[in-house]
């Protein structure tokens, strides 16, 4: 997966802090940023990211949301596949385990 900047979806706002100069002492202000939604959960967040995964991208406010949306899920137990999973023609498993209830006995996990 690679990350990218990220995007601006909607119109809402948030003050943020900035930092301006005034007779040479740093001073706290507030300015407008755009708030970007999560495409998992629709929160909308100051500090979201994207990532892009096969052709597919989406925006998120937290690795637990990206995960959610853009992870693999296991073909025999449904969980997300966070490592590398073993593959068959017949999909892809979160381990060898999984791929022998379906009917794969040739793969191994990998190790």
């Amino acid at each position: 997966m690679r990350a990218t900047a990220p995007s601006v979806v909607g119109t809402a706002s948030t003050r943020l802090p900035a930092r301006e100069e005034r007779n040479g002492t740093m001073h706290l202000t507030e300015t407008d940023a755009p708030l970007a939604t999560c495409d998992t959960c629709g929160n909308a967040y100051d500090k979201t990211f994207t990532v892009q995964r096969e052709g597919r991208v989406g925006t998120f406010d937290s690795f637990e949301c990206a995960v959610q949306f853009m992870a693999p899920e296991c073909a025999h137990c449904g969980c997300r596949i966070l490592g590398h999973g073993v593959e068959s023609e017949q999909g892809i498993f979160c381990c060898a385990h999984c791929a022998r209830h379906d009917g794969e006995h040739e793969l191994v996990d990998r190790a």
